[in-house]
């Protein structure tokens, strides 16, 4: 009776083994699941989504080209045939916004994109390293950060005025300017995490396991880091569409006949223009502000989502 009884409890056990693998989701599936229950930042998301896919495909369907002027049509109110009125050139503005919307995010994600990267891996070495490595690379991210970033923005972008850079080229050293000044507060905040983890028990077990320092690295301390990456990424994001924006509305940025957000907002340094034709600088100012705000809040979604302290705190 007893052996009966042991093996109908052993059979019922090796049965609740699959189903329990079934029903537990992923920590991915697990932080969609959350930061679908989360409506603001689901907006968020779409409405970024909309955009992006506007601003590639919707010149397609607009009968104007950008560099399509018309001396008859010159800063005209919007109307049935032009909905965002025309500039001082009789160029299409909802056609230049969205072109420009193009440039401002490629520019937002291409800056996140590498100072990501940098900051992470400088940021990864340094704390999982340490000693001298350690000092030099946070001493060096230190001076970075002391450097007011905005006059420097403007000193490097008059250098680039002076330099004679086609208009192209100046996006990509745009891109540059901006990840070197970005990439020393992620380097710091991965440090700390790296610092923090790898005194953690898991971590002493890989020590005793005997993993190799690339395993131990890639395959157990930076996949703890996610939740900040993420969170620093989106932020890196809306940043760059920021300081792109300012550089480009001092004329230091991206330049005409290359539009952006930034330099469509120059209509503004004009008095007339900004009281009498707010069609010009205003549909700009309007998409950066939307843009930059569901970035932020998209952000915070993520990081609610990814991070475990947030679950258990809101619990």
């Amino acid at each position: 009776m007893f052996g009966s009884l042991f093996s109908t409890n052993r059979r019922l056990r090796e049965a609740q083994i699959p189903a329990l693998a079934q029903v537990t989701p992923s920590p991915w599936l697990q932080a969609w699941r959350a930061l679908r229950q989360n409506r603001l930042a689901m907006l968020c998301l779409i409405l970024l989504v909309v955009m992006a896919v506007w601003c590639i495909v919707g010149p397609y369907y607009s009968p104007w080209r950008d560099d399509a002027t018309d001396a008859l049509m010159i800063n005209k109110a919007p109307n049935a045939e032009h909905w965002l009125g025309t500039d001082f050139l009789g160029r299409d503005v909802y056609t230049r916004l969205l072109l420009a919307g193009r440039i401002s995010l490629i520019i937002g994600m291409l800056t996140m994109l590498l100072s990501v990267t940098l900051g992470y891996l400088m940021g990864a070495v340094s704390g999982y390293v340490g000693g001298i490595t350690d000092k030099i690379i946070m001493r060096f991210a230190d001076l970075v950060m002391t450097i007011p970033s905005l006059p420097l923005l403007i000193v490097m972008g008059a250098m680039l005025s002076e330099l004679d850079f086609s208009p192209d080229s100046r996006v990509y050293m745009v891109i540059v300017m901006l990840s070197l000044l970005e990439w020393p507060k992620l380097a710091r905040l991965v440090r700390g995490q790296i610092l923090s983890l790898r005194e953690r028990d898991f971590m002493l077990a890989t020590q005793v396991l005997g993993l190799s320092s690339r395993r131990r690295l890639f395959g157990h301390l930076l996949p703890n880091t996610v939740p900040i990456l993420v969170v620093m990424a989106t932020m890196a994001v809306a940043n760059a569409i920021l300081s792109e924006s300012a550089l480009s509305y001092l004329g230091l940025g991206v330049v005409p006949p290359t539009p952006s957000w930034g330099n469509m907002m120059d209509a503004a340094n004009s008095l007339i223009d900004f009281q009498r034709r707010p069609w010009l600088w205003m549909p700009p100012g309007v998409a950066i502000f939307i843009t930059v705000i569901a970035i932020n809040v998209l952000g915070d979604g993520l990081r609610d989502a990814l991070d475990p302290k947030m679950k258990r705190s809101k619990k």
